[in-house]
């Protein structure tokens, strides 16, 4: 028999922070149930290969000395830096053969990347015998999007590795160790998923967000303040259960991510659709632009929101959230 280890970790939602979050202040996220999973299995060559049929990768294969060492094709490229990194930390004689599937579709914003990233530097801990502890996976998943995208909050590796609801705070420099982890206990998230039915490209939404700020640091520094303090409310808010008030703090993050010009029409329909249909709040979720919007209900007014967000061009997406962080699948 083969040695074969199989991991698999949640996509996410971010509840409230976005976009300040990559300034050092603090967000809320959660993690949601569709996972992705990665099996690693020994392959006894010299060679890494990669099956993603998910991703339209099949049978992609390197050399172990060649791995991510020119411009990757954007599919594979979390999964072998991430490779390289452990690598160059914890050298092995033995190549493995990956395949990896996916619960959620990429295009929906959820965190797919970082879920992959998640999943397979578990996998590789398990499978090499090298233990490894949630924060040590956290620093190996953190070098790895920072070495791609130059910039990274790492809110969505946090949610992928501790699972649950989380309030955040991203490191500071290269040092993963002063991050801010800290679980929100809550049992009920009564919101509901819509998808505008447009890819966002977070990283150019991001970018947007950085020029922003360095032609108006005064102006856009007292929107971050204000997303903080509607944080910190939110995290009080959703510990006490009393959603009419987190409606109202979702509507004011919404208001403040307008000011920043990281809505979008189509974005906007579907947070007026959900809020004529009684939601208590709504706004949007992650980088903006497109992907998804949140809407705060009681179980009263999920039919008519549903509708109403599928009237003008939305889709639900049915998620639990709160899941359960990177696991080990037997």
């Amino acid at each position: 028999m083969k040695k074969t280890v199989k991991t698999s970790a949640p996509g996410k939602l971010m509840l409230f922070g976005e976009h300040s979050v990559v300034f050092g202040h603090p967000c809320i996220v959660t993690a949601v149930d569709r996972r992705l999973s990665i099996t690693v299995e020994e392959n006894g060559e010299q060679i890494f290969v990669l099956d993603a049929p998910d991703l339209g990768l099949r049978a992609y294969s390197k050399k172990i000395t060649d791995l991510a060492n020119e411009n990757l094709p954007k599919e594979v490229s979390f999964i072998e830096t991430c490779y390289k990194l452990f690598l160059q930390k914890y050298p092995q004689k033995q190549s493995i053969h990956v395949y990896s599937k996916n619960e959620f579709k990429s295009s929906y914003g959820l965190g797919s990347s970082s879920a992959s990233t998640v999943a397979f530097a578990k996998a590789l801990s398990e499978f090499y015998e090298v233990p490894m502890t949630n924060d040590q996976l956290f620093d190996l998943c953190y070098a790895t999007v920072l070495e791609i995208q130059g910039v990274a909050s790492g809110f969505d590796i946090a949610a992928a590795i501790w699972g649950g609801t989380l309030y955040y705070i991203t490191p500071q420099g290269k040092f993963a160790q002063n991050k801010t982890v800290e679980p929100i206990n809550v049992q009920n998230l009564p919101f509901m998923v819509g998808y505008t039915g447009v890819k966002a490209d977070t990283a150019t939404l991001v970018r947007m967000v950085q020029n922003l700020h360095s032609e108006n640091k005064t102006t856009v520094n007292k929107i971050f303040s204000d997303i903080t303090l509607v944080v910190e409310q939110a995290k009080k808010t959703l510990q006490q259960q009393d959603w009419p008030h987190l409606g109202l703090l979702m509507d004011e993050n919404q208001t403040l991510l307008r000011r920043l010009q990281v809505s979008s029409i189509e974005l906007e329909n579907l947070i007026a659709a959900s809020k004529s249909a009684g939601a208590m709040g709504a706004k949007l979720s992650g980088a903006g632009g497109g992907d998804c919007m949140l809407a705060l209900s009681d179980e009263a007014s999920k039919i008519a929101i549903a509708r109403e967000i599928e009237k003008v061009g939305g889709k639900i997406i049915e998620v639990e959230m709160n899941a359960e962080g990177v696991r080990l699948e037997h």
